[in-house]
């Protein structure tokens, strides 16, 4: 599901290789944010790199779990999960490039928002359908990606954003081929490995400590609203239309 390559210019690449769309079951998200974790904490890491095989780079969590649980036990361990990656990959100390392919919905607009840098391929496309699904989440970190009222529209109306409009707004660095992503998000990463590595961890601790709001609290507080919703009952009526 998930694979580590560690290069010698102490770049690691994390993989995730999740057919067919890469939504991840709970475990998958707290895996992710193992490896991260490990990455960083290895002194000898430079930068990491959080990337996808097939169609698209994340689609966020695996709804599929959820159908005929009772009770709440799969969303508690979703919402924990995918808050355990966004953080891992908020607090690696050391730089993390989101390298972004074909889609990247709810779970993945995380991991790229909490990225301190964003490479996407010509075809990549970000977005927030949960309204869609009957859930909230991730508009903390579409917000770091895009303008205000841009996320405010994307997450009423479920709608997307081009790497080329990301592109415009400053937060993609670069947008390539997909054959060229990987190619180019390595090449971004040993640019930085060739930089002090303690400048580099002090820099990343820095950017975090000047960061303009708490990306932790802002999230959390956006997953109680989901879980009010499922309370409710207006979550799983929202998933059955859906899916009609």
């Amino acid at each position: 599901m998930i694979n580590v390559e560690r290069h010698d210019n102490g770049v690691v690449e994390v993989t995730v290789d999740h057919p067919p769309v890469n939504a991840l079951p709970v475990q998958g998200w707290f895996d992710l944010a193992d490896h991260v974790t490990a990455a960083g904490r290895d002194l000898t890491t430079t930068a990491v790199i959080v990337r996808a095989e097939g169609k698209g780079f994340n689609a966020g969590v695996d709804i599929k779990e959820f159908q005929d649980e009772v009770g709440f036990q799969k969303l508690v361990g979703a919402n924990r999960g995918c808050f355990a990656a966004f953080a891992a990959v908020y607090e690696c100390p050391v730089p993390v490039i989101a390298a972004v392919q074909g889609f990247c919905l709810g779970g993945g607009i995380g991991i790229a928002g909490n990225s301190d840098i964003v490479i996407a391929s010509d075809d990549a496309r970000f977005g927030l359908p949960e309204v869609d699904r009957g859930a909230l989440g991730a508009a903390t970190h579409m917000s770091r990606l895009v303008p205000l009222h841009k996320a405010r529209a994307m997450v009423y109306t479920a709608s997307w954003a081009t790497a080329q409009e990301l592109h415009e707004f400053g937060s993609v660095l670069h947008v390539v081929p997909r054959e060229e992503l990987r190619a180019k998000a390595l090449e971004v990463a040993g640019t930085i490995a060739e930089k002090d590595p303690t400048v580099i961890r002090m820099a990343k601790e820095s950017l975090a400590a000047i960061d303009l709001w708490d990306v932790h609290k802002s999230y959390r507080l956006e997953q109680s609203y989901t879980f009010e919703l499922n309370l409710l009952g207006v979550a799983d009526k929202v998933r059955e239309d859906f899916g009609k």
